[in-house]
Parts: structure tokens; C-alpha cells; sequence
């Protein structure tokens, strides 16, 4: 059996979501563009159960579901959603000083991710977790 095809480009794909999330974002940069996607990532993860995680984690491209995971604090407890402000400035904290995610930086993520995976199921999942996950993800 051939590798399957989301293994096979998973590289592709991943450099083609940082720069179409970097344009979305107007930043200049594809890492500066990793530090943002990872920020919101760990920031909408601290919100969910390891299970609802790891569910989330299902519908992400493989290369996007490994970073959703990356430095995964499993006995940090789980946060409730909050204002945009207030989780924006969390985004942010990820490596503060070399981190140049803007305000917009959920709805920005939000934006391009979708572009990226498959949005019916995404939207299905996101309708099964707790309240606060589909405004999260509104682009």
C-alpha cells in the first residue's frame, strides 16, 4: 500500500497553511506566522478536556495536529473561555519577546486554518465541544 497521500505531502501542506495564514495576518514571516498558529493552539487547548483535545486535534492536517500537541502540559488545568482580549494576550505570552502576533491573531488563525481542513467537519466537532469553542473559531 502507497503512503497515504495526507502523510506523503504533509510537509507541503504545512508550509503552504504558514503562508497563507502569514498573509492573512499581514505578518512578514513564516516562523514569526509557527509562534502565532502555535500560541493560538496551545491557548484554545488549555480550554478542553484531553479527550475534546484530541478530538480537535483529529480534524487538524497532520503537520498541524502535531503542533496542536507540541509541549502539551497534561496536568495544566483546563481554563474557560474568555473574552478575545483576554486570550489574545495569552497568544501572545508564547515566547513574548519574540512573538509578534497581532490582535487579531485568533480570528486570523481562525481564518486561514479553515481554508486548510475540512470545515463541515470541522464545524461538527466544534458544535460537540464546550461553549466558547465555535465563537473561538469564528474567522
Amino acid at each position: 500500500m502507497p503512503v497515504p497521500a495526507e502523510y506523503d505531502r504533509a510537509s507541503d501542506q504545512f508550509y503552504q497553511y504558514l503562508v497563507d495564514a502569514r498573509d492573512t495576518a499581514g505578518l512578514w514571516s513564516t516562523h514569526v506566522t509557527y509562534t502565532m498558529t502555535q500560541g493560538v493552539f496551545q491557548t484554545f487547548r488549555r480550554r478542553l478536556s484531553m479527550k475534546d483535545a484530541i478530538a480537535f486535534a483529529g480534524v487538524l492536517p497532520i503537520c498541524l495536529r502535531a503542533l496542536f500537541v507540541t509541549d502539551w502540559d497534561t496536568d495544566e488545568p483546563i481554563k474557560p473561555f474568555e473574552s478575545c482580549e483576554v486570550m489574545t494576550r495569552e497568544v501572545q505570552s508564547l515566547r513574548s519577546e519574540h512573538n509578534f502576533s497581532r490582535e487579531t491573531a485568533i480570528q486570523d488563525v481562525a481564518r486561514a486554518l479553515r481554508r486548510h481542513v475540512d470545515e463541515a467537519a470541522f464545524d461538527q466537532l466544534l458544535a460537540q465541544l464546550p461553549e466558547g469553542a465555535i465563537d473561538f473559531w469564528k474567522p
